[in-house]
């Protein structure tokens, strides 16, 4: 982008309280992109995100999950078999974030050499 020229951003984030900064606040977690990219394939028992997410605590999934159900991101399904079997999956609103994720990550993956260079440049100066 050229120095003069100013970038503007659609939507108002608006100063802390304000609801759409605080949706914004629900999606932003390292740990709330990383549940939804892999619910986008389909619903998912606890087990298996953990395992999919690798290093995340039990407890941390949980307190994630329940966020996104109460936010209406994510849905919580309880089948009536022993033992109990829970899935997650996306929810309509949820889906929605999938594309917005989708270029975040593909910004990610392609500026990623970038990062890495400005970050060894800072650290040795």
């Amino acid at each position: 982008m050229e120095p003069n020229k100013k970038n503007k951003l659609n939507g108002t984030l608006c100063p802390s309280g304000c609801p759409s900064r605080e949706v914004l606040d629900i999606i932003a977690d390292k740990w709330t992109v990383l549940i939804i990219h892999n619910l986008a394939k389909g619903s998912m028992r606890h087990n298996e995100l953990s395992r999919a997410l690798g290093e995340i605590s039990q407890k941390v999934l949980t307190q994630g999950l329940r966020k996104l159900e109460r936010n209406g991101i994510v849905a919580r399904t309880v089948y009536p078999v022993v033992p109990p079997k829970v899935e997650y999956a996306l929810t309509p609103l949820g889906a929605s974030l999938i594309n917005v994720l989708s270029t975040l990550a593909i910004w990610s993956d392609k500026n990623f050499p970038q990062v890495i260079s400005a970050r060894k440049k800072f650290d040795n100066e």
